[in-house]
């Protein structure tokens, strides 16, 4: 196989071809660190390239398999993270000038789970700083460019998940999603990327932004990688208090199930305001595509998303303040304004409107699942309402509506953080511009096996997933 035939792979695949020693971890790890280092200056995607490291791990994954090792299911498969996944002892930035040369003590339980599973650590990936903003600037190391079109945004947080999934550079990225963070970077660079129900994976060992709406995501080329992933990653983990204490489904095996009958609900309101006519072109052709799969749509009004938008801002700026105190207070100057504008408003929220917040949740939630998921079994919306705008349009020191472009393209993913739900982000095709545009399924709390399953079918009808950038 060449280069560029095992860098087009899905996960899945390279996987099974490592294990039937059709090819070796080493040409395939290779094969990406060649390509990360040719595509780095143009995209920007990874804070560092740990190619020694990636190499030896691949040499031993070899060897393992001569031997007859037992095999896990990323045996010598290679990945790269958000740089915010701890292991003890290796740098761990945040995307951040504070934390340029951090060195936890502990590892990421996440980290350890792939490490079980077999996978090779690539590097650590760009993202905005301290995961704090929804479009992949970063003026410590670098905004992240989208590999559709390096004048555009990649999303953020997690931007360089979502670049380097798509450019080909690795076979999976795990992301963190507090607003949107997973699902914009995978819906404006054309990949899959899971926001997962509160508490489903483990936090531990993770830099945090707002603990109690916090999750981590993984970014990949399919449906299916998703869901190896997700199965690898979930489950219970005493080390993290609000982790579920039950082990994961096997989401790859509920992939062979059926839609048909399958009631998937469209908004009448909130979520296609403002939208462009390419996006919802492309949202009336992925829903023509589930009901030739059987489901039902119907439309149905959904409780007001943008009470639940202020209430999620108030919480995580009031726990990002909390966390970020002492650093603001000692060590401003070492903060971008945006972000530090972003953290300081937390200040100045009452401690009884923080608390207020935290406290209409449980009640919000009830509402949304009343008015919603009695109705329907899945919400299908559009990630963004637009194409990715470019770096220069969502520059915070930019000129023109920068605020209102920033607040439309996460006002369709921080309704799910704050109420806990999952949402999947799926391609859907391309703007008249030739830039990416994706749809979103959200579900009850712990319904990531039927998401999965809905969103699995469309890729077996649709060719989105399999279009790659030309670099």
């Amino acid at each position: 196989m060449t280069p560029t035939e095992l860098l087009n792979l899905s996960l899945i695949e390279v996987a099974g071809a490592i294990r039937r020693k059709k090819v070796s971890s080493v040409e395939v790890t290779r094969a990406c660190l060649d390509h990360a280092a040719r595509v780095q200056p143009q995209l920007n995607c990874f804070i560092s390239i740990e190619a020694e490291e990636a190499l030896k791990a691949a040499r031993k994954a070899d060897q393992a398999l001569k031997r007859g090792a037992r095999l896990g299911p990323l045996h010598g498969v290679p990945l790269a993270h958000k740089d915010m996944y701890y292991r003890a002892g290796k740098v761990s930035t945040g995307g951040s000038n504070i934390l340029r040369d951090y060195r936890p003590r502990v590892t990421a339980t996440v980290v350890e789970r792939l490490a079980a599973a077999g996978a090779i650590w690539l590097g650590g990936l760009n993202m905005s700083e301290f995961a704090a903003n929804p479009t992949g600037h970063n003026d410590h190391w670098g905004h992240c460019r989208n590999p559709w079109n390096p004048a555009h945004m990649t999303g953020g947080s997690s931007s360089g998940s979502g670049s380097a999934v798509a450019a080909r550079a690795c076979y999976g990225a795990l992301g963190s999603d507090t607003g949107g963070s997973v699902r914009l970077p995978a819906a404006a660079c054309g990949v899959v990327g899971l926001k997962p129900t509160y508490g489903l994976i483990s936090r531990y060992g993770i830099m945090p932004r707002s603990w109690s709406q916090d999750t981590v995501g993984p970014l990949t080329r399919t449906v299916h990688d998703c869901a190896r992933l997700t199965r690898i990653i979930a489950g219970a983990d005493p080390k993290d208090p609000t982790c579920v204490n039950e082990p994961a489904p096997n989401y790859e095996q509920a992939l062979a199930g059926r839609v048909k009958g399958l009631k998937i609900g469209v908004p009448a309101n909130h979520y296609y305001d403002g939208a462009t006519g390419d996006v919802r072109k492309r949202m009336e052709e992925s829903l023509a595509v589930f009901k030739t799969l059987g489901a039902r749509i119907i439309e149905i009004k959904v409780p007001d998303p943008q009470e639940i938008f202020l209430l999620s801002a108030t919480v995580s700026q009031s726990e990002a303040a909390t966390m970020h105190g002492p650093w603001i207070r000692t060590r401003p100057q070492d903060y971008s304004l945006y972000v530090l504008s972003r953290m300081e408003a937390g200040f100045h929220i009452p401690v009884t409107t923080y608390l207020q917040a935290i406290n209409l949740r449980a009640h919000l939630l009830d509402d949304f699942m009343r008015q919603v998921y009695m109705k329907v079994d899945l919400l299908h919306t559009p990630v963004m309402v637009m194409p990715p705008p470019t770096i220069a349009e969502t520059e915070p020191r930019a000129s023109g509506d920068v605020t209102g472009i920033v607040s439309r393209i996460t006002r369709n993913t921080r309704p799910t953080n704050y109420l806990g739900l999952p949402a999947l982000s799926v391609p859907a095709g391309f703007s008249e511009n030739g830039l990416p545009i994706a749809f979103q399924l959200m579900g009850r709390p712990f319904s990531e096996t039927l998401i999965f399953r809905a969103a699995h079918l469309y890729q077996q009808e649709t060719d989105w997933h399999r279009c790659a950038p030309r670099l």
